[in-house]
Formats: structure tokens, C-alpha cells, sequence
């Protein structure tokens, strides 16, 4: 089993966080993983991305060139990592944002509306979080129990009270994916 994930967007999103959060969870189900970071010129604003490789092998480079998984939450991360997309692979798109369809029919795509539903939550920077939800339950790479444990390890001890809000925008993540995989059977 090797996934190898494209996660993309604006400068703080939580790209970078939802990355981590893959890698730590992935170490804690002692798996090989690897994170690999990359900024645009700013960090808030600017474009972000980071690749990510959870693996049973061992992982011979950190650089993602052909994703198993993309998750992009904005239109320029679309138009450029839609097509490192390996056929048969797996597209999070945050609708919210993104108005365009994905052009290819030869990868399974999910709709998920992500700040949509962090913001019927009550806080709008759990968007990351959601479509995490959404890309766990469609891919099942990690255990949600993981990413959870991993969380202190991410935003620190001094934010484990967002804990309870960041689970529930799993939850709806998940939600979401189940009801887009039910419609394609």
C-alpha cells in the first residue's frame, strides 16, 4: 500500500496542517510516511502545497509527482495538480470555492463544500478539517482515532479545546463523501 497525496491551496487554509496531520497519524499507525512542504512567495495568501506519502514501504523519495489523491481548496490548485492525478485515483475538490468541474472522467471526484460546512459549524477555519473528513472516509489511509491523537502533536497542547470542533468537522467531512460515494453506486 503506497498513497501518495497533493494537498493545495491559499496560504492558511490549513493545507500545510492537514498534511502534518496525515504524516503524525500515519507514524502513530506505524506506517512510512513523508511530508514535504512548499510555499509561494507569501505564506498568508500566497499559493501552498505540500505532498504527502503514507506507505507499508519504505518511501524512496518525499517528492509526490503522480498523486494517488489530490485535495485542493482553491481554482489555481486545481487547474495545476488535477492532472498529477494518477487514473483511477481520487479528487477533493472544495466546491465552496471552486466553481469549475474536474475535466477528467478517469478519477473518482468529490465535490465536498467544505467552508460551507465549517461555517454551518460555527467557525470557518475548520474547512480544512471537513475536507480531511471527506478524503479519510473515501480513502480509509489512516484511522480518524489517529489524526485526532496526532492533533496536539500539530497545534500544541495549548490548543487541544478545539479538539471537540475539529472532530465534528470530520464527521461531516465523512458525511459528505458517504453521500457522493452512495450517488455514483
Amino acid at each position: 500500500m503506497e498513497e501518495r497525496i497533493i494537498i493545495a491551496g491559499f496560504g492558511g487554509q490549513g493545507v500545510m496542517a492537514i498534511g502534518q496531520l496525515l504524516t503524525y497519524a500515519g507514524m502513530i499507525e506505524d506506517k512510512n510516511v513523508s511530508w514535504l512542504p512548499s510555499y509561494g512567495p507569501e505564506m498568508r495568501g500566497g499559493t501552498a502545497n505540500c505532498g504527502v506519502i503514507i506507505s507499508s514501504d519504505d518511501v524512496g523519495s518525499p517528492v509526490v509527482v503522480e498523486s494517488t489523491t489530490a485535495i485542493v481548496m482553491n481554482r489555481p490548485s486545481l487547474d495545476k495538480f488535477e492532472n498529477s492525478v494518477v487514473p483511477n485515483g481520487k479528487l477533493f475538490i472544495n466546491s465552496s470555492l471552486i466553481d469549475k468541474k474536474a475535466e477528467r472522467e478517469d478519477i473518482e471526484v468529490y465535490y465536498i463544500p467544505a467552508n460551507e460546512i465549517a461555517d454551518s459549524l460555527g467557525n470557518s477555519r475548520v474547512a480544512n478539517m471537513v475536507i480531511l473528513g471527506a478524503y479519510l472516509e473515501a480513502s480509509k489511509v489512516v484511522d480518524v482515532e489517529s489524526i485526532l491523537e496526532g492533533f496536539t502533536k500539530v497545534f500544541g497542547e495549548n490548543r487541544a479545546h478545539l479538539l471537540p470542533i475539529n472532530k465534528e468537522a470530520l464527521e461531516k467531512g465523512a458525511e459528505a463523501a458517504r453521500e457522493q460515494m452512495k450517488a455514483k453506486v
